[in-house]
């Protein structure tokens, strides 16, 4: 079991904030890395990237949205809980290395991620810029904690109450027109924004690199279910990835595969039997 030592809504009731005593990942926690977790004995098992990490405190930070009965679960569980199973670091590293300009863009939860990976590349040297985008100001994640390393952080919100009116791809497009120089772009968030922004960058030929949100059962490669087409080839995004060349990542397939079970998943979170019993 996996001690729970602080916990925050960052949204009331939407999107929860974990810090996790487990010192075994944090010290080989790397951006990029996730992890998989089971709350309940007889419950499903979840991916949830790795927000952030601190191996001298032993730590790890977890960033979720309550989509449905595992979330449900988890977020009902206070500071001094424990969660069943955490496995993890798993997956491969975000490639980080000295590029020089680098701009990272996050959507959703997906900023709590992009978080972590924005943070390696400051630490390497790179010059990041960070674009975040919501729907509104209110659901706006980590634009302090982004501050702190990136030179800059620009906002989109869809309704124009923070930062610059529009999706993150109309602030990426004002981004690259006036930094030519960008040499690498990175997108973590819901797949229509990460397929936005490879089309935004396609053209312009610079280096895109899209963190796959798939389906995951095992998280170790043995059961397929988190498998992506990229450039014409069956990838595994829990061993293979998640990162990967995001003009070469076949978009539509990813999304067909990700709306399969939303039909269980409503059942599901509908379900009073012992496993759902806190739910």
């Amino acid at each position: 079991m996996t001690l729970i030592l602080r916990r925050r809504e960052i949204i009331a009731g939407q999107t929860i904030e974990l810090v996790l005593h487990a010192p075994a990942i944090a010290a080989k926690a790397r951006p990029g890395h996730f992890v998989i977790l089971r709350v309940h004995p007889e419950g499903e098992r979840i991916p949830l990237t790795i927000a952030d990490a601190d191996a001298q405190a032993g730590t790890i930070t977890l960033v979720f949205l309550v989509v449905g009965t595992t979330t449900a679960l988890l977020a009902r569980l206070q500071e001094q809980e424990a969660i069943l199973d955490v496995c993890g670091p798993l997956g491969q590293p975000t490639p980080i290395r000295p590029v020089g300009e680098v701009v990272c863009v996050g959507g959703g939860t997906g900023i709590a991620a992009m978080h972590h990976i924005a943070k390696g590349h400051a630490q390497v040297g790179n010059r990041v810029t960070a674009i975040i985008g919501a729907r509104t100001a209110s659901l706006l994640l980590f634009e302090e904690e982004l501050s702190r390393f990136c030179e800059k952080v620009i906002v989109a919100t869809d309704d124009g109450s923070r930062g610059v009116r529009g999706l993150v791809t109309d602030a990426l497009r004002g981004h690259l027109a006036a930094h030519p120089g960008v040499a690498e772009v990175i997108a973590v968030g819901p797949v229509p924004m990460m397929r936005a922004v490879a089309e935004l960058t396609r053209p312009l030929g610079i280096s895109t690199v899209a963190s796959l949100n798939a389906i995951m059962v095992d998280g170790m490669g043995m059961c397929g279910a988190c498998r992506v087409r990229v450039g014409g080839v069956i990838r595994f995004a829990c061993v293979d990835g998640p990162d990967f060349d995001a003009h070469a990542v076949d978009f539509d397939e990813l999304a067909a595969r990700l709306r399969a079970f939303v039909s269980q998943e409503r059942q599901s979170y509908g379900c009073r039997c012992a496993c759902h019993e806190r739910a």
